[in-house]
């Protein structure tokens, strides 16, 4: 009989778990480096730089809201295929792919169609006025244009991250994120006497059309390299069901999450345009370190997934602690590297004394929090991947309504501004990440 130290533990490999982590952290931070470089390119405009940059932060977070609530079919699709795939029943679910995707493309245009209409009622929401809101309608009405494809493009991409492949999601992203940045060079300064220079108007086009480069490019891979197809069947998929039910539950969790980050803007913008500025340089940074850790996140989602559906529960409760480690490190690393640069950091995105001010006060408060950002997000992919949508959607109500709001209007009273935004953000993070470890092990810690 061997002995315990004999005993190999079954865990997933470090090489499995970054074959998927690496390449979707690459795929997860498109989106937030299309919003990064237009806002560090159309903040070094010199005409009204501060009111474009701010117009620019508030339709960021906007789309990123808008996206993260409607995309949630992705992680919802990403769910179902990995289990299925787990336990080796992926003819199961051949229908809901192409009725997956068709339900996006048709959520998307009404989405479009009816935030375009009411953009300027949406942004004066959020305290814009003046120069700031016709910047902000003109720019969304653009931008907004990509909304269909970037959702068609994410309901792809969690097709891909089901079937445990990121590869060709990096791809895909790398191209479109590469045709953003000198798209935005190209039109937002112009060339004299060639193309004239576009300004906010000119970073939106660029958007658009690097988002319509990644979609071509995900069907391509999608055609080529998947089992699946995009011939929509009239007969519903049994697992539509429970699919629009595990997303209408991470809708209701997105919900929450964007009410505390509109209320992190809106009361920026009461602040003054200075104070939106630099708001939305920190809260860009943020979403780029989420996503960049979110690659991990994404590795949990896909491989819970399927050791959920072939009950490896074993593997399943090692990979939490591998991943978390792994996750930990990366976020130390991407604050650290911003604490050696920390002045340097804000002088890409704009050059107003005032706004690099305020910037370089509040930015500590964004480093110091990423380690707790790690160990949410990690547990939060986890979840998402063993289909446990509906203690997401509880746990993100409590962290919003009863740690952000009343931690930002008490701080806010006491007229700390951007601090109190940040301190509540910490506070939001804090009780997302307990929950979640403490949920997981009571709940999986006895079946290993």
């Amino acid at each position: 009989m061997p002995s315990k130290k004999s005993i190999k533990t079954p865990k997933v490999s470090f090489r499995e778990i970054n074959t998927i982590a690496l390449p979707a952290i690459v795929a997860g931070i498109a989106e937030p480096l299309i919003s990064l470089s237009d806002i560090a390119i159309i903040g070094n405009v010199e005409e009204n730089a501060v009111e474009a940059l701010a117009a620019a932060g508030i339709v960021g977070s906007f789309l990123s809201a808008i996206i993260w609530i409607l995309a949630q079919t992705k992680t919802a699709i990403s769910a179902i295929v990995s289990q299925h795939l787990g336990s080796n029943r992926l003819h199961a679910v051949k229908t809901l792919v192409p009725q997956t995707i068709l339900l996006n493309f048709i959520l998307s245009l009404i989405i479009y169609f009816v935030t375009a209409f009411f953009a300027e009622l949406i942004f004066s929401a959020y305290n814009a006025e003046g120069l700031i809101l016709d910047y902000t309608k003109s720019y969304y009405k653009i931008r907004a244009l990509g909304f269909p494809l970037t959702l068609v493009t994410f309901a792809i991409f969690g097709v891909f991250r089901g079937l445990q492949n990121t590869l060709w999601a990096m791809k895909c992203s790398l191209v479109g994120g590469a045709v953003n940045i000198g798209l935005d060079f190209l039109l937002v300064y112009g060339i004299e006497g060639f193309i004239p220079a576009l300004h906010l108007e000119g970073a939106a086009i660029a958007s658009v059309i690097a988002q319509g480069v990644m979609l071509v490019m995900a069907l391509y891979f999608f055609y080529k390299k998947t089992p699946f197809h995009l011939k929509p069947s009239l007969k519903i998929n049994p697992n539509l069901k429970p699919l629009i039910s595990m997303a209408a539950n991470l809708f209701l969790r997105t919900l929450a999450l964007n009410i505390a980050i509109y209320l992190a803007n809106s009361y920026a913008t009461d602040y003054g345009k200075n104070y939106i500025a630099a708001q939305s340089i920190l809260m860009n940074i943020w979403l780029f370190f989420s996503f960049f850790i979110d690659g991990y996140a994404n590795a949990g989602n896909a491989i819970g997934g399927k050791l959920l559906g072939a009950k490896a529960y074993t593997k399943l409760w090692n990979l939490s602690k591998d991943i978390s480690k792994y996750a930990i490190i990366i976020a130390l690393i991407l604050a650290g590297s911003c604490a050696l640069f920390y002045d340097e950091i804000g002088l890409i995105f704009n050059k107003d004394e005032q706004v690099l001010l305020l910037f370089s006060s509040v930015f500590w408060i964004v480093l110091i929090m990423q380690p707790v950002n790690a160990i949410a997000f990690m547990f939060d992919g986890i979840f998402k991947g063993l289909g446990e949508a509906k203690y997401l959607r509880n746990v993100l109500l409590v962290a919003t309504f009863l740690g952000f709001w009343p931690t930002l209007l008490v701080l806010d009273y006491l007229g700390l501004k951007l601090y109190a935004i940040w301190i509540a953000f910490f506070v939001w993070m804090l009780i997302r990440s307990l929950a979640l470890v403490i949920k997981f092990r009571n709940k999986y810690l006895d079946k290993t």
